[in-house]
């Protein structure tokens, strides 16, 4: 590997402000831009703000409840981040989804720290810049769920491990090592975070990655440091509390959450989500969009190298270990989200901003041209979407142009701005702008609303009776989101079990479903922006 780029030229002050408002911006937009653009959609969101909801509201912070009911699918960090926020700030889309951009926040922030030890400032500016601007990481960043979650309090464990193996000494480190106490105490703090977050699985995430790297690096001393007792008794102190007074409490939690929803998720087929060995690969290409190009032309040269006998250094191999074991960890698993593969994204991107940097002559020349190709091929294609059997053509149009342009800018390496900015820094400003406008491209991408937040307030405007509410063929998660706008369980119809009421369908198919001697007393008119009929049920006369 080249030398790090510590000991370069120190930026005047103009190109320092121009940095701060750069990554300013970009932090901003990518992580909190926008939280509350969507109602809670999925069957994840609006149940999971649910439970952070009732927590607020009952002061029990210790047993998660769904309608009312014990519920042990997820230990209790985010419901304990979801439960402050809604408590500060109210209950909103925003709040529920701020922890999620808050560790999004962490982890980036972190592994900056991490690129500036490892390779120097300028591949903690590229980090700054390029890992925000993922598409995992702005979605995940905008989801109330947990895999944001774990992937901050995660990853801020392995840049402490980094610390505690000694990865980030350099030549102003003390000859003698000293004992990292603060990088012990982190490590098994934030492991015991990432324990909350989801379970067990964070132990041996991180367990498996740092015994991984050293079998590579035979550093086995080094390794068996993050086993020191201050780190356990850390991890200890922040993640057997709520897990002992919640199995106290609840004699069946440790067999519904351990047993259910940790082993057989991860050893059987029962929860349906079933996918091939490769999944993980697409998604990962996904994830990194805008920079998949980079990422793949990055992975090839490495590959390269390798062939050709060049040694990697023990900090790349520990960020190799960290993504390649979460992938194969996951890969395993017969319970496969795309989500699960998030602990993985903040060492590929280090990987990815640090071979940027670092690229020689003749790899750089290539990969512009491959990330000029690519842009250029983008917006090509963006040009003609208009013209395909597309919906919504303008947005999808002007995402993959905005993607091309990002790509055809990040290919100008050399040239400066006026600030003497490298042009190719602001690659991320189509990003930001698609950001910014996002709000308009989601109107076209949903022409009525996906969670159930425009119905429930157009329920609640006619003042029908919560409990004699009943919906017929509405999906999960638009059925958990509308329960969570009208803070009340709603009755699925039962054709065996006829109620007067007020049925709520999604076509004028009333007479089909409701069966005599009930009838529909009207013909119900369709809802102003929802989408959904509402039919007044009664017996007939």
């Amino acid at each position: 590997m080249t030398p790090t780029d510590n000991h370069a030229a120190v930026p005047s002050t103009f190109v320092r402000i121009a940095w701060i408002i750069l990554i300013f911006a970009t932090l901003y937009l990518c992580y909190f831009h926008n939280l509350g653009a969507i109602g809670l959609v999925g069957p994840d969101e609006p149940r999971y703000a649910w439970v952070a909801r009732d927590m607020a509201e009952s002061g029990d912070w210790v047993t998660p409840r769904l309608y009312g009911n014990p519920w042990f699918e997820k230990p209790v960090l985010y419901y304990w981040g979801a439960a402050s926020s809604f408590r500060l700030f109210g209950v909103s889309e925003t709040a529920a989804r701020l922890p999620s951009a808050i560790c999004a926040l962490l982890a980036t922030l972190s592994m900056a720290w991490l690129a500036w030890k490892l390779y120097g400032a300028e591949t903690a500016r590229w980090l700054l810049l390029s890992l925000p601007t993922t598409v995992g990481m702005i979605g995940f960043s905008h989801a109330a769920a947990m895999d944001m979650p774990l992937t901050g309090t995660l990853t801020i464990a392995m840049v402490s491990a980094c610390v505690i193996v000694g990865l980030t000494r350099d030549d102003d480190s003390p000859v003698i090592p000293q004992t990292p106490w603060f990088a012990l105490l982190f490590f098994g703090f934030f492991l015991g975070l990432a324990v909350l977050a989801k379970g067990p699985a964070a132990i041996i995430l991180s367990g498996g990655a740092v015994f991984l790297w050293s079998a590579f690096t035979k550093r086995w001393r080094d390794a068996l440091r993050c086993l020191h007792p201050v780190a356990i008794a850390s991890f200890c102190l922040i993640a057997l509390p709520w897990y002992i007074l919640c199995s106290r409490r609840n004699p069946d939690f440790f067999r519904i959450f351990i047993i259910e929803h940790n082993f057989k998720r991860f050893l059987t087929p029962e929860f349906q989500h079933v996918k091939p060995f490769w999944y993980y690969i697409p998604v990962v290409l996904i994830a990194f969009l805008p920079w998949t190009l980079a990422l793949l032309s990055t992975a090839f040269f490495g590959c390269v190298r390798f062939a050709r006998g060049t040694k990697f250094s023990s900090s790349s191999l520990f960020l190799l270990c960290w993504a390649l074991f979460s992938l194969l960890f996951f890969s395993i698993s017969k319970s496969k989200l795309p989500g699960y593969i998030l602990p993985a994204i903040p060492a590929i991107s280090l990987l990815l901003a640090s071979s940027y940097v670092q690229r020689t002559a003749r790899e750089s020349k290539i990969f512009r041209w491959i990330q000029f190709g690519g842009g250029f091929l983008a917006v090509v294609v963006a040009a003609l979407v208009p013209w395909m059997d597309v919906k919504p053509a303008l947005s999808v149009g002007l995402i993959i142009f905005a993607f091309g342009i990002a790509n055809i800018i990040l290919a100008i390496h050399r040239r400066t701005t006026f600030l003497s900015l490298r042009l190719a820094y602001f690659c991320v400003a189509p990003v930001l702008l698609l950001l910014c406008f996002f709000n308009h491209l989601e109107s076209d991408f949903f022409r009525r609303d996906p969670s159930g937040k425009t119905l429930a307030t157009e329920v609640m405007m006619k003042q029908i009776p919560l409990e004699q509410i009943y919906t017929s063929n509405m999906n999960r998660g638009q059925q958990y989101s509308l329960d969570f706008y009208l803070h009340h369980e709603t009755q699925q119809w039962d054709t065996r079990e006829q109620k007067e009421g007020y049925l709520l369908l999604r076509w004028k198919n009333c007479r089909q479903i409701v069966q005599l001697p009930l009838v529909c007393a009207d013909e119900s008119a369709q809802t102003n922006s929802s989408g959904w009929f509402i039919y007044r049920i009664r017996q007939q006369n």
